[in-house]
C-alpha cells in the first residue's frame, strides 16, 4: 500500500482507502459479518483511513467501524460527517448546540475520544458563506474533539469557496470518469492551498464497473432506485448525475479501459489516482471480495499520455451535457 499526505496535514493516508456508505444502508442488502470481514480484509492490506457519516444506516456504519478499529484507534484513521439528520438549510442545524450533539453522537458510536476528520455533509453554499459552522469546528479541534475538519461538497463553486476558509483541511469531491470538471480548477488550487482531496462516488455508483445493462434493476431500499432522478438528494449522487440508461451506454464505450488491467473498476481507480492533486480514493464496498478487488487499483498500469487524452476528450464530447445536478 502506498500512503499520500492529506493536505497540509500530519495524517499519511492509504491512497486506496474505503466508504462505508453501502456497509451502513442505502444500497440494498448488506450483511454486517460480510461488511466487518472486508474491514478487516483492508486493514490488513494497509489501508488506514475509512470515510463514514452519522446518516450512514441512522449511525450504524460507524458502529461497524467501532467494532472493526477497536484497539486500533491510534492507527486507523477515520473521517465521518454531519448536518444531513436536519434540515440542511436551517441554520440551527449549523449551531454550536446541534454540531456538539451530532460530535458526541458519532463519538460515542465510533467509540473514540477523537474523530480525525470532522466533514460538514454536502451543505448549502449559503450555510458555508454564514461561516458561523466553521467558528463551531475550531471550538471542537480546540477542545479536542476532532483533529481536522472539512467539507463533502456537491459542486466546483463550493469547494473553491471552502479553499479560502483558513481551518479546512479536505474536501471530498465527486471525481471520476464521467465527472471530470474539478481538474480544471479545484484541484490545483486545493493543492496550492494544502488542502487533501477525498475522491468519492469513483466508480459512479457502479456504472464503471461495467456490469449494468440498461434492464438492470435495484432494490427498494438501494438509493440508484429512490434517488435516480433526484428524487431524495442530489441527483448528481447517483451516477454521476447521468440518467441511468446514458450512463450505461457511455460506460460501455469506456469498456477498453480494462484492457490490460483487469477490469474496468480498477481502470477507472487508477484513472483517478494517476491525478497527483488527490489524496486517495473511497470506494464503497458490502463485502471481502468487492475489498479485494478494490485493493487491486494499487498494481494497475497508469494511463499514457495518449489515454489521458482520450478520456478527457470523450468526457468533453460525450459526457458533460448529459450530466444533471448542480456541479
Amino acid at each position: 500500500m502506498k500512503y499520500r499526505q492529506l493536505g497540509n496535514t500530519e495524517l499519511q493516508v492509504s491512497e486506496v482507502s474505503f466508504g462505508t456508505w453501502a456497509i451502513g444502508g442505502g444500497w440494498g442488502d448488506a450483511d454486517d459479518q460480510e461488511a466487518l470481514n472486508g474491514l478487516s480484509r483492508a486493514m490488513d492490506a494497509g489501508v488506514n483511513f475509512f470515510d463514514t457519516a452519522d446518516v450512514y444506516g441512522s449511525g450504524h456504519a460507524e458502529e461497524l467501524l467501532a467494532k472493526a478499529t477497536k484497539g486500533k484507534e491510534d492507527n486507523i484513521h477515520v473521517a465521518t460527517k454531519f448536518c444531513r439528520a436536519g434540515d440542511i438549510h436551517d441554520l440551527h442545524t449549523y449551531s454550536e448546540e446541534s454540531v456538539r450533539a451530532y460530535c458526541e453522537n458519532s463519538l460515542k458510536r465510533l467509540q473514540r475520544e477523537r474523530i480525525d476528520l470532522y466533514q460538514i455533509h454536502c451543505p448549502p453554499l449559503a450555510i458555508l458563506k454564514d461561516g458561523h459552522v466553521f467558528e463551531v469546528l475550531e471550538k471542537l479541534k480546540t477542545e479536542g474533539k476532532i483533529r481536522h475538519y472539512g467539507v463533502s461538497v456537491e459542486t466546483v463553486e463550493e469547494g473553491l469557496f471552502c479553499l479560502n476558509v483558513p481551518g479546512v483541511k479536505a474536501l471530498q469531491v465527486i471525481y471520476n470518469l464521467f465527472r471530470q470538471k474539478p481538474t480544471e480548477a479545484l484541484f490545483p488550487q486545493a493543492k496550492a492551498a494544502g488542502v487533501g482531496i477525498l475522491v468519492r462516488l469513483p466508480l459512479a455508483s457502479g456504472l464503471l464497473t461495467g456490469k449494468f445493462n440498461e434492464t438492470s434493476t435495484f432494490a427498494a431500499d438501494d438509493h440508484r432506485n429512490f434517488n435516480a432522478n433526484g428524487e431524495q438528494f442530489n441527483v448528481g449522487e447517483t451516477f454521476a448525475g447521468l440518467p441511468f440508461a446514458k450512463g450505461v451506454e457511455l460506460a460501455r464505450e469506456l469498456a477498453w479501459i480494462a484492457e490490460g488491467r483487469g477490469n474496468m473498476a480498477k481502470a477507472s481507480m487508477r484513472w483517478i489516482l494517476d491525478n497527483p492533486n488527490i489524496t486517495c480514493v473511497i470506494p464503497g464496498f458490502k463485502n471481502e471480495r468487492q475489498v479485494e478487488d478494490n485493493l487491486g487499483t494499487a498494481q494497475v498500469a497508469s494511463f499514457t499520455a495518449a489515454e489521458l487524452e482520450r478520456l478527457q476528450q470523450f468526457y468533453h464530447d460525450q459526457v458533460k451535457d448529459h450530466i444533471r445536478g448542480p456541479y
